[in-house]
Formats: C-alpha cells, sequence, structure tokens
C-alpha cells in the first residue's frame, strides 16, 4: 500500500488557562466533530468514590440551569446532530457531530452541559438506578462478566482494576454536593482538550472555546500515579446455568508510548485482531471449537495488557488454552514469516486509513495522538512506523510479554469441566 505525502494540516493553541485546542481540517466534507476530552478516568478516582466519573458523565445529560434534558435533545435533533460521551480509564470524552453551519449551535449546548450541570438530586437518584441496571447488564453477560474477573485481578489493588461504572455501594453514595466537587475540582482547563475535525477553520473553533471555556479555572492537572504491578489471574467462577465457558487469558504487555507500542499492535493483529489470524484461523476455522475468539490490546500510559478472549464449550474449554498457549510460545520462539508480516502490516494500515475517512475518527485520532504522544504524525509517518516493525521485535514483544508466571486466565461457566491448574498456563 502506498501514501501520497499530503501532510496533514493540524493546528494546535494553548489559551491562557492551560485549555489545548487542536483541529483539522477536511475541506470535502459538510460535518465538524468535536470532542471534549477530560482528563478524569476511573483510574484516577479515590477507591470511596469509584464510579464518580462515569455518574458525572451520565448526570451532564440532564440538564442545566437553561435546558432541561428534554430541550438539549430536541436542541440537537432539530439541527440533525449527535451526541455522544464515555468514560473509560484515563479519561472522559463528550463528542458531537453536526452540519458545519450549526457549529456554533451545538458547540454552545455541549459547553452548556459541561459547565453548568444541574445535578439535580431527584435526577440523581433516579440516574442511580439506571446505572444499577447498567451493572446487572453487564453482570448477565458472561463476555462482560469474564472481562471484568481478569481486570480486577490483573490489576488487583490497584484503581485500574476497578469498574469503571462503580460497584452498589460506591453508586449509593453520590450526593449532590459530593458530584458537584468532584465536576468543578476534575472538570479544569489544566484537564480539557478539545479537537474538531472536518468542515471548520481552526480561527471559528477557537474563538468558540474562547468564548465558552476562556473564563474556566486553570486548576491542576491529573497528578501521575505509581504504575501498577501486573499480577498473573487464575480464577475460575462457576455459573452452571451458561451453556458455553467464557475463557479470558492475558499477559502483561508494554506502556502506549513504548519504542515497540507498533510492534505489540502487530503481534495483536497476527495473533488474534484479525479474521486471518493465527487463534482465528486455528481455533475456529480449522478446528471449529469456538464462534468466538480473539485477542485485544489495552494500552495505558505507564502499563499495558495483551488478553485473548473465547467462548467454547466446557467440554473443549482445555484444548482451546492449550491451542492458545501454543500460538504464543510459537511467536516467543519463531519468527513470524514475511508473508504474514505483510498481510498484519497492509491490514493496519488499511484499517487506519479507513478510520481516518470520518469526521469522528480524525477528531478522536487528535486526542489520542496528543494525550499518548504529545505530538502528531502525519498518515505518512504512521504507515512508515506500520512498516518498519520486523519479525526480531515481535519476538521481542512476545517473550517480554509471555513469560512463565505471566500469563493469567478467568473463567465464567461450567469451571469444573475445565480441567486446569494454574501451573498449565506456560507457553
Amino acid at each position: 500500500m502506498t501514501l501520497d505525502g499530503t501532510e496533514r494540516d493540524v493546528r494546535m493553541t494553548v489559551l491562557p488557562n492551560g485549555i489545548r485546542v487542536i483541529t483539522e481540517p477536511m475541506p470535502a466534507v459538510r460535518s465538524v466533530a468535536v470532542g471534549f476530552w477530560i482528563e478524569a478516568g476511573s483510574r484516577y478516582e479515590p477507591a470511596a468514590v469509584n464510579g464518580v466519573s462515569h455518574f458525572i458523565e451520565h448526570m451532564l445529560f440532564k440538564g442545566t440551569p437553561s435546558r432541561s434534558a428534554e430541550q438539549i435533545a430536541r436542541e440537537m435533533d432539530a439541527i440533525g446532530g449527535n451526541l455522544d460521551a464515555f468514560t473509560d480509564r484515563e479519561m472522559s470524552g463528550y463528542t458531537m457531530k453536526v452540519l458545519d453551519e450549526h457549529l456554533g449551535l451545538a458547540f454552545g449546548i455541549l459547553a452548556d452541559m459541561l459547565r453548568h450541570p444541574r445535578f439535580d438530586p431527584a435526577e440523581i437518584e433516579k440516574e442511580k438506578g439506571v446505572i444499577l441496571e447498567e451493572l446487572k447488564m453487564e453482570n448477565d453477560d458472561p463476555e462482560s462478566a469474564v472481562h471484568d474477573l481478569f481486570v480486577h485481578n490483573f490489576w488487583k489493588g490497584h484503581p485500574l482494576g476497578r469498574p469503571i461504572a462503580g460497584t452498589k455501594r460506591t453508586i449509593a453514595s453520590f450526593s449532590e454536593a459530593g458530584l458537584r466537587s468532584y465536576h468543578e475540582s476534575h472538570y479544569t482547563a489544566a484537564n480539557l482538550t478539545v479537537t474538531a475535525a472536518g468542515s471548520l477553520r481552526h480561527a471559528e473553533v477557537l474563538s468558540l472555546v474562547e468564548s465558552h471555556f476562556g473564563s474556566l479555572p486553570a486548576g491542576e492537572a491529573m497528578p501521575r500515579q505509581r504504575a501498577p504491578e501486573c499480577r498473573p489471574v487464575f480464577k475460575l467462577k462457576s455459573r452452571r446455568s451458561l451453556q458455553q465457558l467464557q475463557l479470558c487469558a492475558g499477559a502483561p504487555a508494554v506502556e502506549a508510548a513504548h519504542p515497540l507500542h507498533f510492534a505489540c499492535y502487530t503481534l495483536n493483529v497476527i495473533l488474534g485482531g484479525s479474521m486471518s489470524s493465527r487463534l482465528f484461523q486455528s481455533i475456529r476455522e480449522r478446528q471449529g471449537l469456538a464462534y468466538a475468539i480473539f485477542s485485544e490490546l489495552n494500552l495505558y500510559r505507564d502499563t499495558g495488557c495483551l488478553a485473548v478472549y473465547a467462548g467454547t464449550s466446557p467440554e473443549t474449554g482445555r484444548r482451546v488454552l492449550e491451542l492458545t498457549l501454543a500460538e504464543l510460545g510459537r511467536l516467543k520462539n519463531e519468527p513470524v514469516p514475511e508473508e504474514e508480516m505483510h498481510r498484519a502490516r497492509e491490514h493496519m494500515k488499511g484499517s487506519l486509513l479507513l478510520s481516518l475517512e470520518s469526521t469522528g475518527s480524525r477528531m478522536s485520532n487528535l486526542a489520542r495522538q496528543w494525550l499518548t504522544y504529545g505530538r502528531f504524525y502525519s498518515l505518512d509517518e504512521l504507515a512508515a512506523a506500520i512498516d518498519a516493525v520486523t519479525a526480531g521485535e515481535i519476538q521481542e514483544v512476545a517473550r517480554r510479554c509471555f513469560q512463565p508466571g505471566k500469563i493469567g486466565l478467568a473463567a465464567v461457566g461450567r469451571t469444573e469441566d475445565l480441567g486446569v491448574a494454574e501451573g498449565d498456563l506456560i507457553c
């Protein structure tokens, strides 16, 4: 795959109070996507208020002194706009996408939500019930349950291991005063980055940010925490009502900005991140042992995790695990053939380019690059970095990740039929 040499037209301005405003025009489109990125995720929460970032995200859609929740929905619907939000372990994100002619109006709505949430006590109590139902839904989903079991024990004793949405106890404790205090101390200029992509002018976006957030107190940036210790997991949770056995096996990976992070992403594609991956072809296509089998990579500022998920029959769980460990061992002990390396590189470059055709993805990419690497990569630079990954680096990453005593396992279902001991997790 070849790319032209066109550089991305990315502009960045830092306001006097510290807000970063980053834009990238896309002249061929009529839409604009804007994202507000707050460095206030679940890993920065004290244990007593675990889930507060997620709760505040929900409450920001419940109205402001000048707009009810219904008015927010109606105003956005009236201009054909989309509002969305999420909370993860290292940040909370609020995004919108509208036609360029409605940018000012939509920006004002989202800015009002971020700066002036009502935190109405009656709405807080209702939302507690909503989020508790969300917890039940995730617990009833076996795939979510096994992931949560793995993560909680993999980073046991560290905030990364806590549930993003919190627990029944912490959710029940949230109050108007507590939410407002947390919002005021964390939704500050030092923790805010605004990105925008699409049919826009940098000066226009900058003017909107200055108008709505120029008076936002600078506050203090989130302090960096100690890096977590990754613990080998061996947790089997019996649920005999399940017809499938859910498996999640994983090991430590490099951090997001590590020099080998491109090699780590390439390894993930080869292992289980695509339909031609080793796990998919071996376990699903050739052996017919699972419908769902994939690997996933989660990289954070100071740590990472590479995990494999599979849903299979209780009787074949041990065989699926053996085949998975065998593939991990192959990556450690045998160089990946060049044909397979080429396929993985082209898959990664194709996925990247296709994703960046969307204004929303381009806007998110700006935030991810700045917050992770502190700079912006052109498409040619990204492609060159992917092409530069070698088979030797794949082996280096595999040997670093899949060390004896570092591989863990969580399982949910008829686990008594698995027949696996902690000592079996070697490759």
